[in-house]
């Protein structure tokens, strides 16, 4: 073991004896009591040196035998210690790939904060490049998000547009580039994709067999228009449910964002039974999706560029939550923010009696994870990460 201070939270001496590391109240922790000669050993604490040689560093500064093992873990203990050895073998192989593994210095920084183990940040981030994901949608939101978790470590990302589908607008920051002006908008966030992530695996098998390969971890629906994932179609989603795979909705509708719910199949409320219960809360609304998603739309819709670049930007985090084993509050709920205000506000989906999705009456169970190639389950729901 190479113990070293987590580089992400900041420390700072709160009084004489006790030290704050990390700065905002939802990852900070005090230790206490600390005095001068243990804060300099800590100093010491950087990755660099075995524990065989703290014990010596330790010794010349007077400090008594054990003080250097007893720091150690007491460190580990309070979540602040991590290993720039660890992690599993994904995760030495992910540091052999020295491109990649510094482009996400980063994000294994910021999971370091929230995985107390130490190497479970580079584990969990070298996981993701075993996972698959397809992205429905290659506007504004879906491609950003496309990219987002390709450059986050997801091996691979599928995207999937419209037949026939062309981008007409410079996008820029959230989506497509001005190059792609023309080209169909799947072509163009596809390679999008790959350019967040030169690293990536090989992509010759996707070229190949674009359905094989890991079974899917998520469906991320994104429909261009946005009504599809504000009021999706439960028909759209039957062979999801049937094959047990997880989906989240998000897109923009009109000057209204919306990200949820993620749903997982016989566990949490779907588009069926979030129809069901619209439906019994407003009996019109039935009539109203009907002439909605009747015909063909040729208006461009509606999509603020900020607003696209705020949903697909939180989308994107309650995907990679659920991915490394999480369970974002977009479970079994949906999450709306509109201009001009932007106050979110979420609304919890039930599962329905009548539903087929088996969801009601289901138990919610805390949710367990396996860092690495294994599976996590929640609310009784595996998925594989292999």
């Amino acid at each position: 073991m190479h113990p070293m201070m987590k580089p992400a939270l900041r420390r700072a001496w709160r009084d004489r004896q006790s030290v704050q590391f990390g700065v905002t109240p939802a990852h900070a922790v005090t230790l206490g009591p600390v005095d001068t000669a243990t804060g300099a050993l800590m100093e010491l604490l950087d990755g660099t040196r075995g524990l065989p040689l703290l014990r010596e560093e330790a010794r010349a500064m007077g400090l008594p035998d054990g003080r250097a093992e007893a720091l150690v873990h007491r460190l580990t203990a309070a979540g602040l210690l991590d290993d720039p050895t660890a992690g599993g073998p994904a995760a030495a192989a992910l540091r052999k790939r020295a491109a990649a593994h510094d482009r996400l210095r980063p994000d294994i920084a910021a999971l370091s904060v929230i995985h107390p183990e130490p190497g479970g940040a580079a584990g969990a981030v070298a996981a993701r490049r075993a996972i698959r994901v397809q992205v429905r949608g290659a506007g504004r939101v879906g491609a950003s998000i496309a990219a987002t978790l390709s450059a986050a470590g997801v091996g691979r990302v599928e995207v999937l547009g419209r037949r026939g589908s062309r981008s007409r607008a410079m996008w820029h920051r959230c989506g497509l580039p001005t190059e792609a002006v023309g080209e169909r908008r799947d072509t163009a966030a596809r390679r999008l994709v790959r350019r967040a992530a030169p690293d990536r695996p090989p992509r010759a098998a996707e070229a190949h067999d674009p359905g094989g390969g890991p079974a899917l971890s998520l469906v991320v629906v994104a429909p261009r228009d946005g009504l599809a994932a504000y009021a999706p179609a439960p028909s759209d989603a039957e062979g999801w449910i049937a094959t047990g795979t997880p989906h989240l909705y998000t897109g923009v509708v009109e000057a209204t964002g919306v990200v949820g719910p993620l749903v997982l199949p016989g566990c949490t409320a779907c588009a069926g039974c979030m129809e069901r219960g619209q439906a019994e809360r407003d009996p019109g609304r039935g009539r109203l999706l009907a002439q909605w998603r009747s015909g063909r739309h040729r208006t461009v819709p509606a999509c603020d560029v900020a607003l696209a670049a705020v949903v697909s930007g939180l989308a994107a985090c309650h995907a990679l939550s659920f991915l490394d084993g999480g369970a974002p509050v977009s479970t079994g709920a949906r999450w709306e923010v509109s201009l001009p205000q932007l106050s979110w506000r979420s609304e919890r989906i039930t599962p329905h009696l009548d539903c087929a999705c088996s969801a009601a009456g289901k138990t919610e169970r805390r949710h367990t994870s396996a860092v690495g190639p294994a599976h996590d389950t929640m609310n009784g729901y595996t998925r594989s990460a292999e």
